[in-house]
């Protein structure tokens, strides 16, 4: 083998090696699953302490402490329902019957305390189909 072929192979390796680990780092990173209500509820103990992400529906209009920005709400999904307090600012599609994705550690009494910028809400109406336009014949 030449010099060169023994360059350009050694070079190819090293920038394979480098892409691959940036990519295997990114998505990593990025890639985090969550446990939905019943999941949680079904062995609360196992969950005490630890951080995690939580899956479903706001029940009712969280409540606002006063000057305070605390929010204390209830997360629901299949019957199974837990407590959820957080401080901060919410997002706007945050509101009763939301669903949601909350981030935080459950503590104690089944609590899940969310961190800040720990709440993901999304707003079905604003992603479901319109009406369809008539057609032109």
């Amino acid at each position: 083998m030449s010099k060169k072929t023994v360059r350009v192979s050694v070079s190819a390796v090293v920038i394979l090696s480098a892409l691959s680990w940036l990519m295997i780092s990114t998505i990593s990173e990025g890639a985090e699953y969550y446990l939905k209500v019943e999941e949680v509820m079904a062995n609360p103990q196992e969950w005490q302490g630890k951080r995690l992400q939580v899956h479903g529906h706001v029940q009712g209009a969280p409540l606002v402490k006063a000057s305070t920005l605390e929010y204390r709400f209830k997360i629901h999904s299949n019957g199974q329902v837990m407590d959820a307090v957080y401080t901060g600012v919410v997002p706007d599609t945050f509101k009763a019957d939301a669903e949601v994705v909350v981030k935080g550690r459950l503590g104690p009494n089944n609590v899940i305390h969310v961190e800040p910028k720990g709440i993901m809400a999304k707003c079905p109406s604003k992603y479901e189909a319109g009406p369809t336009a008539p057609t032109v014949r």
